[in-house]
């Protein structure tokens, strides 16, 4: 592996907090006895909220990312292996299903299910003795929490098997993957744009399911495996741009926005005629209703604007790294006048002498450096 990539996993290992535990130790060791005396005792069924955290391999969690990702729009879907140790769910190793899904749901079908049996017997061939834990499955674009087909799948799951946790992973936002859609009553996360055809699902079920502390493990066996992965995408992660990457994804979510401020202008005129049909009463009822259609599509716009202009400073960043190597005044220059589309510079800008422009170049590139500094730090 090289330098820079070395450099670009030991970054993310220390932003996700992966704890590097020793090949030797107990979290690797499956005991069969302890599992099945845990299995019988049963310890949830008498405390809804016996499990308190949750333990992911960080090749695991890299395995569900880029499933999630390599989906695209599409939801995936997978299965999770681990074991229960105390009041903490261990998941060791995921593997993907061979699942159709649309853009907002995803159902396993009877192919689904006799892969997974052949890959579980598999597993335990090359001594894997790791049995189902959970699944997981993505989002893409609009946040982690289990809308209402998600939380039958695993209330089935759980009649069937128990313990099973699920997972979901946003590979478009890639915030806090696996970590639920948290109450009313829990502390806020961040703020989430939900499409107008799953706004209706989104938080009804919010009360039949609990978020777990989520942490991140791995061993010396596990390296050479993360190494390999990471060695294969980290050139692309790098290199791509989530203004083209999610591009989609921003048109999707422009199209939404303009579905729910034509539903918030439509409320607008319908509170104004209750307004004058039932009285103030009915009118203030009405208007209320309209301006939280209409603050909430204001934060959806504020949201997507936020997240364009993210991906555009990284390209800036990136830009200004990798392209523009500078080695005398005249290369600089020539090389922005070439470049005069990428600046938001004005027509009279451009009718100035040579100087001139090049001067508000040089400007306009020390606000954007420092501002890109403060944004950064």
């Amino acid at each position: 592996m090289s330098s820079q990539s070395n450099i670009a996993l030991n970054n993310w290992l220390l932003a996700n907090n992966v704890e590097n535990i020793s090949s030797v130790d107990e979290i690797y060791r499956y005991d069969k006895k302890q599992q099945q005396d845990m299995l019988a005792a049963k310890p949830w069924e008498k405390d809804p909220h016996f499990f308190k955290e949750i333990r992911i391999s960080a090749l695991a969690l890299l395995k569900m990312v880029t499933h999630a990702r390599s989906g695209g729009h599409l939801e995936v879907m997978g299965l999770l292996l681990g074991k229960v140790d105390a009041n903490t769910m261990v998941v060791m190793d995921a593997f993907a299903l061979p699942v159709e899904g649309t853009e907002t749901r995803v159902n396993a079908q009877s192919q689904a299910y006799e892969y997974m049996t052949a890959y579980i017997e598999s597993a335990k061939q090359v001594n894997r003795l790791e049995n189902a834990i959970g699944w997981y499955h993505s989002h893409p674009g609009y946040g982690c929490w289990l809308s209402g087909i998600d939380v039958s799948t695993q209330m089935l799951n759980q009649n069937f098997q128990e313990p099973f946790v699920a997972i979901v992973v946003d590979p478009v936002r890639t915030i806090s993957a696996g970590k639920g859609y948290k109450p009313p009553n829990e502390e806020p996360s961040e703020y989430q744009t939900i499409p107008l055809n799953k706004v209706e699902d989104f938080g009804v079920h919010c009360k039949q399911y609990y978020a777990l502390e989520v942490s991140y493990f791995k061993s010396a066996l596990d390296r050479r495996l993360l190494d390999s992965l990471w060695n294969k995408y980290w050139v692309s992660t790098l290199s791509s741009s989530s203004l083209t990457t999610n591009a989609d994804y921003t048109t999707g979510q422009v199209s939404d926005l303009s579905e729910k401020l034509e539903q918030a202008e439509s409320s607008l005129g319908r509170a104004a005629l209750v307004g004058s049909g039932v009285g103030v009463s009915g009118s203030s009822i009405e208007d209320r209703r309209s301006e939280d259609r209409l603050a909430k599509a204001a934060r959806d716009a504020t949201k997507t604007s936020i997240e364009a202009l993210h991906g555009l400073l990284a390209q800036v960043i990136k830009d200004r790294l990798f392209n523009q190597v500078r080695t005398r005044p005249s290369f600089t220059y020539r090389y922005l006048t070439t470049k005069k589309h990428h600046y938001a510079a004005s027509e009279n800008a451009l009718r100035l002498p040579k100087t001139s422009y090049y001067k508000q170049i040089c400007a306009l590139e020390i606000v954007s450096i420092d501002f890109l500094k403060k944004c950064l730090n």
